[in-house]
């Protein structure tokens, strides 16, 4: 229906999202009154020489104002149009009374450009200015934001559109940037200090007595069960829209950011995630979206109607609408908490029905890196329904699983955790063959687990599964049978009844630059400890270690990220691009930023061909600030003087 939207039929909408709440100031932003919708395109600069100023703001968010720092006076920031081909001078000034920063996400140039203070420069110190100079090399969607602090939170970011040498390949009528965030009325460094006083400080959605009563989310025996675990199936995301307003291009979901279109036309949207915390599900009911680019490189028409976007990534979509109506752009949060909300309209003034936010989800077994345990009957909600769980004992929460069901016996086929991908790449093990009859079971294919008398028994904190995993108190869980997932949905959109990008959906449009096979392979693990608010890679954090991670210049290496935690991470590598390692061969697609689902793994081929250090890290703003950031060090091999 289209109409502008009065405030009945929102009420009703959200009391049908489960609101139900008499006062409007207790009502989701997105569900109050809205008004007649900002048509603003973003403020632009391009040329050779730009003139950037970094300072203190104020900024309204759905009529009310706060704090914020921006760039050039604006939250987002401006836009920089750049174009493939020329050198660019950015004049930074920084008008804070701290020291700032700018590293410009997914570009490639000289590691002392990067803008990361202590790996790359400096930084930018209190009333002065630095000045980056780089060539562009490339093309497609970026964006840049502060690597200082937490002033990334406070709403220094912004998109960066860089134009082709030529004529650009992808055809489209008119494009609209959508940048993606989150912003608080509370301060980032208070945000910061009640997650370290308490992990789920800002989670409001809960299992309840109430809900228990009501026979929703788990049953009585598994929230026993996962309290023996000391696990939250709720966690789902570390900072919620208790506390965040979710923006488009800076304005709230009241405010209803508008972009115009005349019906037939191919609109490209550029849809960069800036946000400091929220992987965002992206959708226009009504409009099928058909992916164009992922993090600014090309890859081959993908029709869906959802996607996933975590942190730090980019996704170029065309959308075709062909009537005359307005259509309504939701990013939802991963935990269904708040959404961020635009229109899509032929004129101003327009709206459409506002969806209703979904069910939060629940993690599961396979979030806790337990595989999909042979196939087994979950049940709803994540449930561990059909097992026979026997008497709980101090040793776990599941011992006596009764595996008899799902044929899992003494000899089992080695799973995804006995021969990772990039071991199978080395010739260090053979994967489980597609047909015939399964090899025996390597010793300590299920290490972590207690065969027995009684059945099973998971520990969920065994390093022998995770040899390259110090023993810290950073490490709250390791997964013990993780699984590659790359070809999921992503967390809560595995039931939907339309289709969801997946990364294996993607396929280069160009043959990859390097075909090698891998010179080496490494796993990195992912670990945290929700409880204390302890995150790193490795049981280490960034302040933790010792030295960078080695590489030499052009080495070709497999990557596996295995993620220890219940929450997905978005990892970005700074300085390169990666292939990612989803069966496409020489045209995989290439990223600079991937999302590891909970409990699970991903895997990517890397040609470190950019000497210098680089930062790596997630860019879960809080988990890096927490320590889930390491250096990378690429140096030139005996007798290269590049």
């Amino acid at each position: 229906m289209n109409a502008t939207i009065d405030r009945r039929r929102l009420l009703r909408g959200a009391t049908l999202a489960g609101g139900g709440l008499a006062l409007s100031a207790w009502m989701p932003a997105w569900a109050q009154s809205v008004s007649a919708g900002i048509v603003k395109p973003l403020p632009t600069v391009s040329g050779e020489d730009i003139t950037l100023r970094i300072a203190h703001q104020m900024m309204t968010i759905d009529g009310r104002e706060s704090h914020a720092i921006g760039i050039n006076g604006t939250v987002p920031a401006p836009l920089i149009r750049l174009r493939e081909g020329q050198t660019v001078r950015l004049h930074v000034e920084n008008a804070l009374d701290e020291d700032s920063s700018i590293h410009w996400h997914g570009l490639i140039l000289p590691f002392h450009m990067d803008g990361v203070p202590g790996v790359s420069f400096p930084g930018i110190k209190p009333r002065s200015t630095f000045t980056y100079e780089f060539p562009i090399v490339q093309s497609g969607t970026y964006w840049y934001h502060s690597h200082s602090g937490l002033q990334e939170q406070l709403g220094h970011y912004g998109p960066i559109v860089i134009d082709p040498r030529g004529d650009d390949p992808i055809r489209s009528d008119r494009e609209h940037v959508i940048v993606l965030s989150d912003h608080s009325q509370m301060h980032p460094h208070i945000i910061f200090k009640k997650l370290k006083q308490q992990g789920g400080y800002f989670n409001f959605q809960k299992q309840t007595l109430a809900g228990l009563l009501a026979g929703k989310d788990q049953s009585a025996k598994e929230r026993r069960e996962w309290g023996a675990m000391r696990m939250d199936p709720t966690d789902v995301a570390d900072v919620t829209g208790s506390t965040y307003t979710y923006l488009v291009n800076g304005h709230g979901p009241r405010d209803n950011w508008t972009g115009l279109f005349r019906p037939g036309e191919r609109v490209r949207l550029r849809i960069i995630n800036a946000s400091a915390m929220t992987t965002f599900n992206f959708r226009i009911p009504g409009l099928r979206m058909t992916v164009v680019q992922a993090d600014g490189l090309p890859v081959r028409p993908v029709a869906v109607d959802e996607m996933q976007i975590a942190v730090a990534e980019t996704y170029d979509v065309i959308v075709q609408p062909s009537d005359e109506r307005a259509y309504t752009i939701v990013g939802e949060s991963v935990d269904r908490s708040g959404m961020a909300r635009a229109t899509l309209a032929p004129r101003e003034g327009m709206a459409a029905a506002v969806p209703p936010l979904r069910r939060r989800p629940l993690a599961d077994m396979k979030d806790m890196g337990m595989g999909d345990m042979g196939g087994m009957n979950h049940g709803p909600g994540g449930s561990m329904a059909g097992m026979n769980h026997g008497a709980a004992t101090s040793g776990g929460a599941m011992a006596g699983m009764d595996h008899s069901a799902t044929g899992q016996g003494a000899t089992v086929a080695p799973t995804a955790a006995a021969c990772p991908p990039e071991h199978a790449a080395m010739g260090h093990c053979t994967p489980t063959p597609a047909t015939g009859t399964p090899p025996p079971a390597a010793s300590g294919q299920h290490a972590g687990m207690d065969h027995g008398s009684g059945g099973m028994k998971h520990s969920m904190r065994d390093f022998s599964v995770a040899p390259e995993v110090k023993k810290t108190p950073t490490v709250q869980t390791i997964s013990p049978m993780p699984v590659d997932r790359m070809g999921e949905p992503g967390q809560g959109l595995e039931g939907v009844a339309h289709k969801v990008l997946v990364y294996t959906d993607l396929m280069a449009v160009e043959r990859n630059p390097d075909v090698r096979a891998p010179d080496r392979a490494m796993r990195i693990h992912l670990t945290g400890n929700m409880e204390r608010y302890m995150w790193a890679f490795d049981g280490e954090k960034l302040s933790e270690v010792r030295k960078p991670i080695p590489f030499l210049k052009d080495e070709r290496v497999r990557i596996t990220l295995v993620n220890d935690t219940m929450m997905g991470h978005p990892i970005h590598l700074h300085g390169h691009f990666f292939d990612l390692v989803t069966g496409h061969g020489e045209y995989a697609p290439r990223k600079h930023t991937i999302q590891v689902q909970p409990g699970g793994t991903a895997t990517f081929d890397v040609t470190t061909d950019a000497v210098g250090d680089w930062a790596f890290h997630c860019h879960m703003l809080y988990h890096m600030h927490a320590g889930m950031m390491q250096v990378v060090s690429v140096r030139p091999r005996d007798g290269d003087t590049k």
